[in-house]
């Protein structure tokens, strides 16, 4: 396996690191974009789930939901958000806090179409976070948009989207024995980013 490349633009670092945990067999780390949200209600109550991240870049960390969701409604209340990835083969974290901003329509459109179908179903049939009534619900719902969909395209539901969290700080840290870890903190400065190096 190849050796981590010192950096100092995290991004590249981290894409460096997702790289790496997306070539393991799938029985080592069978879905290497998963990763903890932690939102924060407007009553100060923390949550966390664990979700996938679809795209990655300078401009920030993206994934999609339903915008009734709890962590959408969270996310519109407090835009500040933490993410943590943990890949255990690797002995690897990175911790990613920041502001979020939702993505454009255009964005969400173009994400959706590549879902595979039953997905996109699934986005229409879904009253995320709201309580169900049946067993069974569910999967009834998901039959109704099957016959008003028929074989046509299957849009984006207007209460499904994207937020992107464009990090403040991105922290890295790698695991070694003796519990003599290395933590490396990126700190958003400007344009750029300050570096430094924390006790584990």
């Amino acid at each position: 396996m190849a050796t981590v490349r010192p950096l100092h633009d995290p991004t590249a670092l981290f894409q460096q690191l997702l790289t790496q945990a997306q070539q393991l067999p799938k029985e080592q780390m069978p879905e290497p974009t998963a990763f903890a949200l932690a939102t924060v209600g407007d009553d100060g109550q923390p949550s966390a789930r664990m979700l996938l991240l679809k795209h990655a870049d300078e401009d920030g960390f993206v994934f999609y939901t339903n915008l009734e969701s709890r962590k959408a409604r969270e996310l519109s209340g407090n835009r500040k958000a933490a993410m943590c990835f943990h890949w255990a083969p690797l002995e690897r974290q990175v911790r990613v806090e920041g502001r979020v901003t939702r993505v454009d329509d255009a964005e969400a459109d173009a994400y959706f179409a590549t879902r595979p179908r039953g997905s996109q179903l699934g986005a229409w049939a879904s009253r995320q976070s709201r309580p169900m009534d049946h067993v069974g619900d569910l999967e009834a719902r998901v039959a109704e948009f099957e016959k008003q969909f028929g074989s046509g395209v299957v849009p984006r539901p207007p209460f499904w989207s994207g937020f992107r969290l464009v990090p403040d700080v991105i922290e890295f840290w790698h695991g070694k024995p003796s519990r003599l870890h290395e933590r490396e903190r990126f700190e958003r400065d400007g344009d750029g980013w300050r570096v430094s190096r924390l006790y584990p």
